[in-house]
């Protein structure tokens, strides 16, 4: 059986109460390709490309993991997923009327699907939902390849569909037929944990890669309780039998470290999504960097899986040698998303120092915060 990945090249939403106006996010290639790009860019057809990671940047509470919500939902949407089991929904607010459109590819044809998300009796359905389909052999140039219009409706939604969840996408049916799938790791639910989950397996390449001393881990249950084997370099063999336990011999980076690069092994193998919130987080700057070469390198990542994630690691914008895979994150009554296309014109500034000068606006503590704070310390000691 052919099962074809889809491929999510913009997500459009609007109508959700914390963002200040629509918000958009792109993941194809905007800027001009060199063919020295081309080595870290998938192609999707024609001169289109997509980027192989998309980084979300901001200071503390501007938003950087309400956009990764709203990444999860759209995915989850196209997944077949219904919108009340989907783990991001909260990003929806509890609106009277929300709207997420996604366009994809899959196989020779581009889609685009306007879902209209009502909040009616304590629970989120879809109220109104329409496809739209078209060839990309009509597409002649970047600027038209999002544009869609009513010749090129395939289906929508009346409100009766006798055997369709009331939350869950019309794009069902077309997935059905065309074996289309999206394969997604979400890392949300690891920001603030960091628990490493019982495995059959652990690549022993991602434990020495982590923490050369490690000689043994693995797991495996028995009688109905789950054993871990746990053994260093030239000592004896730890029995555990609780992951829990591991914090007492592992550092919170290798437990992080395991859990990462084993599910981005396997995206990396199904194509699929993996999204992660505060990418830094346990880690040091050059595990991260690596995280990230991994997927952009296309010898690796010959499947086009694409990676999404917050940081608040400026240092990080250096391993980008474009512009239009960067997001930043502003809060000011209302988040906001700008692409550093947008707001970033000159090239002969690093990425991280015009982070970190504040020359993005937004980017960096306010110096009337600053000083409020300061004002504050030196009264207190």
């Amino acid at each position: 059986m052919r099962v074809i990945i889809m491929k999510i090249l913009a997500i459009h939403a609007e109508g959700l109460p914390l963002f200040k106006a629509g918000i958009d996010i792109g993941f194809t290639a905007t800027q001009r390709v060199s063919d020295d790009d081309k080595g870290s860019l998938i192609k999707l057809f024609n001169n289109i490309y997509l980027n192989p990671t998309a980084a979300i940047i901001g200071i503390n509470a501007s938003g950087k993991t309400s956009v990764l919500k709203v990444v999860l939902v759209a995915l989850g949407i196209l997944n077949n997923e219904p919108i009340n089991h989907i783990g991001a929904r909260d990003i929806l607010g509890k609106a009277d009327d929300s709207f997420i459109t996604t366009i994809f590819g899959a196989d020779r044809f581009l889609y685009k699907l306007v879902t209209k998300i009502s909040y009616i009796n304590d629970r989120y359905v879809i109220s109104d939902e329409t496809i739209f389909k078209k060839c990309i052999d009509d597409i002649k140039t970047k600027k038209t390849m999002l544009d869609f219009d009513d010749s090129m409706i395939i289906n929508t939604r009346h409100g009766d569909e006798e055997f369709l969840s009331d939350d869950v996408s019309i794009v069902i049916a077309q997935n059905k037929k065309s074996k289309q799938y999206i394969f997604i790791e979400d890392m949300l639910s690891y920001t603030n944990i960091n628990v490493l989950p019982a495995s059959d397996e652990i690549p022993a390449s991602v434990i020495t890669f982590l923490d050369p001393t490690i000689q043994k881990l693995s797991f495996e249950r028995q009688n109905g309780k789950e054993l871990i084997h746990l053994k260093f370099m030239n000592q004896d063999e730890i029995l555990l039998n609780n992951s829990r336990e591991l914090e007492n011999y592992l550092s919170s980076g290798t437990i992080k470290g395991i859990i990462t690069f084993s599910k981005a092994m396997e995206v990396l193998k199904q194509g699929g999504y993996f999204v992660i919130d505060e990418v830094e987080n346990h880690f040091n700057k050059e595990i991260v960097a690596t995280l990230i070469r991994f997927f952009m390198d296309i010898k690796l990542n010959k499947n086009g899986a694409v990676l999404i994630f917050s940081t608040h690691y400026p240092e990080l914008l250096d391993e980008y040698d474009r512009n239009d895979s960067i997001y930043i994150t502003r809060n000011h009554d209302g988040i906001e998303l700008k692409s550093l296309t947008e707001v970033l014109k000159r090239n002969d500034i690093k990425r991280s120092d015009a982070y970190q000068s504040g020359l993005l606006d937004g980017t960096t503590p306010s110096y009337k915060a600053y000083m409020q704070l300061k004002k504050s310390i030196a009264a207190y000691v």
